[in-house]
Parts: structure tokens; C-alpha cells; sequence
């Protein structure tokens, strides 16, 4: 049996870093960038005003209140401000170049907001309200490393430092399947010992979701020589396919039977719970990697499994899932030799359990925010135990 690292390992092992492309900023968006990008300019690009208010000489604002005369309007945006003549000061506005001479700005809130001669009624100290020249980062230096999930924030800066396009990585293209003679697109009617299909629809929003772009294959029913055929008909394009089902000891396991047919795919037993039956190997080549068919297990199975390895082949420099540590509302009981990952709900360093172990509670597994992780020497824990959660994303509130 093999431990949860050893899998780990197996399935990384199968993914070979993603190739790069330059892809233009604006469709960026949620890629994972693969080289560093350097600031052009340094950011703030000027000294400039950061209120509303009166750029002027900290050395002129004693003896308050003072009136002086405003000598120009700054707007932002004007690039020919002249420098502060003595006993003088400019209104200038929020994000305004800074005039040569000026020390200070005044809040227009500190004064009587006059535009030819101003009472300022209080001042700050020397400095204040200004926004210095590359404080925030300067010309040349490393802005977004290579390895960076690229958000709003990160498009943001690569915007404000003048690029254009950026090198991300390209995104895993996985196939999806779901095997199973039970199984019925969901809004079809049902028949005695018939299931709706719900683990491909599943399995690719976790691809997505992941930074990869999946494809459901149509269901196959449990015959070997149907199934390899349509499986090998559809890897081509493919850089990863993702089975679930049909890789338990029992018969009928259409996907363990035909994969062994070919001698790349090793199957075997995981000491973990839930999602003990694993499989991982090649077809033709391409990376295979086979989940069991219970929906809870094929969902942990892809978190602990195929979401790390998908995001270190697209470069993430933190692949893994944020983790936190936490305490428990209530004592659980776990299987010795077994890693748990428990279904939970994670709230301000607290943690209770959502539902039971089984594999098959799916509507309890839509309601937990984490995973909650019992190591394999563990078998029960009381209220107020120190654990580890996963935190996972896209559970209801």
C-alpha cells in the first residue's frame, strides 16, 4: 500500500512542465505567468500630491491661520507645473505632479477652499500628504516573479509599469471521464439501480478551477474493448486524462481491467480515506491518472492527487492548497493506518465536522469549506484537539 507522499510523487512525476506563450495583458487573466516581469518605470513616476489641497512651504505655515495667495491650479495629469514661488501656494489635486519647492500639501478640508487667496486654518507637518517617486517600487526592479497566479492586483501592477502582453504558461488540456453502466445524464429519468452522472461535471470545474481547460468525454459504458477504443480515440490533444470509477477490487472494473489489457497504468491501494483505490500511469503516452467513482472520493482524490501536479506543471510557485491550523468543536474517530480527510466548516480558527465519512454524502461534501486531515497513527481526537484543515474553495455559505 502505498502512502500519500509515494502517490504524490507518481502522479507529479507524470506531468512534464507546460509549455510558454505571450498572450496580450487583457486575456491574462487567471493564467500563471512563466517569466519574471521588470518595472520599466518606477512607480509612483513622479512626486505628487495625495489629497485634494494647497501645495506649499511647511516653512510658510506658522503663525496660524495664514492667507497666501494661490499663484496656479495643478489638475492631475498637467505636465508643465512651475515650480512654488516663496510665499505662495497651487491648489493641486489627488495624484498631481508635485511643484518644485512644495514640502507639503494642505487637505482642502484645513482651509476655506479659496482659489485666488487661501486661509489655511491648520497644517500638517512637512511631508505630509505627498507620494514620493518609485516608493511603491523602483525602475528596473523584478515586479511580478515568474510562477505568480496573475489576478486583478497583478494585472493591475503589470499595467502600471507599461506592459503590454505577458509570457504565462499554457494551460493543461485534460480529458474528463466518468465510467459506469449506471450512469444517467442528470434530467434524464431514472430507472431502478440508475444514477445521475454528477463526478465529470465535478471533476473539470476542479480542472478549471485548477488553471486547466478539461473536456467530458460521453459516458462509456462498462465494456473494455468500447471503452480503449473511444479512450484512444480522444488523446491526441490531450495532456492529461482523469478517470473515475471502475478501479476497485470488485468486477466490472471496466477502467483497471482495460488499462492493465496495456501494462502502463499501475493500480493499487492508497492508506488514505476516503479514496483508497488509485491509479496513475500512461496510454499512448499521455499522463493517466484514475480516480475512484464515489463522488467525495473522487473529489478528495483530485485535491490531494491531481490539482497539486496540474499547478506545478503550469509553474505555480505555491502549487498546494492553503492550510491552517485549527481546533475542534467536537471529538471525531478516524481508521488506524488511514490518512482522514474529513469534510468540514472552517470559522475563525475553529472547525466542526460536516457529515459523516461516507463517500457517497455529496451534499455534505457541497457544504464544507475544508478538508479536515487526521494523520494515519490517529484514531480518535477530542473537542478542542489541534488539527490541520486544507482550505478548499467554491463550498456553499
Amino acid at each position: 500500500m502505498r502512502t500519500v507522499e509515494e502517490h504524490q510523487a507518481a502522479v507529479a512525476a507524470l506531468l512534464a512542465p507546460l509549455g510558454e506563450e505571450e498572450v496580450p495583458l487583457a486575456a491574462a487573466h487567471g493564467r500563471v505567468l512563466a517569466r519574471d516581469v521588470a518595472a520599466s518605470v518606477p512607480l509612483p513616476g513622479f512626486d505628487n500630491s495625495a489629497m485634494d489641497g494647497y501645495a506649499a512651504r511647511s516653512a510658510e505655515l506658522t503663525g496660524l491661520p495664514v492667507r497666501l495667495p494661490v499663484a496656479d491650479d495643478v489638475p492631475a495629469g498637467r505636465t508643465d507645473v512651475v515650480p512654488l514661488a516663496p510665499g505662495t501656494v497651487q491648489r493641486i489635486m489627488t495624484g498631481a505632479l508635485l511643484p518644485p519647492g512644495a514640502d507639503v500639501v494642505v487637505p482642502v478640508e484645513l482651509t476655506d477652499a479659496a482659489t485666488d487667496v487661501v486661509e489655511i486654518r491648520d497644517a500638517p507637518a512637512a511631508g505630509t500628504h505627498l507620494r514620493h517617486a518609485g516608493e511603491d517600487i523602483g525602475a528596473g526592479t523584478v515586479a511580478l516573479t515568474a510562477g505568480s497566479p496573475l489576478g486583478a492586483a497583478q494585472l493591475g501592477l503589470a499595467a502600471a509599469v507599461g506592459v503590454r502582453t505577458l509570457w504565462v504558461r499554457r494551460r493543461p488540456r485534460v480529458l474528463v471521464l466518468s465510467t459506469g453502466s449506471e450512469l444517467v445524464e442528470p434530467g434524464d429519468p431514472l430507472l431502478p439501480g440508475q444514477v445521475y452522472e454528477s463526478n465529470s461535471l465535478l471533476l473539470c470545474a476542479a480542472v478549471q478551477d485548477a488553471g486547466g481547460t478539461a473536456r467530458r468525454l460521453h459516458f462509456v459504458p462498462d465494456d473494455v474493448d468500447q471503452f480503449l477504443t473511444t479512450v484512444r480515440s480522444e488523446l491526441a490533444d490531450a495532456d492529461l486524462l482523469v478517470t473515475s470509477g471502475g478501479v476497485s477490487a470488485g468486477a466490472y472494473e471496466v477502467v483497471k481491467d482495460a488499462f492493465r489489457t496495456l501494462g502502463t497504468v499501475e493500480f493499487g491501494k492508497v492508506a488514505m480515506q476516503p479514496g483508497g483505490p488509485q491509479g496513475a500511469g500512461t496510454v499512448d503516452g499521455v499522463p493517466v491518472v484514475t480516480l475512484p467513482g464515489n463522488p467525495v472520493s473522487s473529489f478528495v482524490s483530485f485535491e490531494v492527487f491531481v490539482r497539486p501536479a496540474l499547478r506545478r506543471a503550469l509553474g505555480h510557485a505555491s502549487p498546494d492548497r492553503l492550510r491552517a491550523p485549527a481546533t475542534l468543536t467536537a471529538p471525531l474517530r478516524s481508521p488506524a493506518g488511514r490518512r482522514q480527510f474529513l469534510r468540514g466548516r472552517y470559522d475563525a480558527g475553529q472547525v466542526s465536522q460536516v457529515g459523516g465519512p461516507g463517500s457517497h454524502l455529496v451534499a455534505h461534501l457541497a457544504r464544507a469549506n475544508c478538508l479536515v486531515v487526521v494523520p494515519e497513527d490517529v484514531t480518535e481526537l477530542p473537542a478542542g484537539a489541534a488539527v490541520d484543515v486544507v482550505l478548499i474553495e467554491g463550498a456553499l455559505q
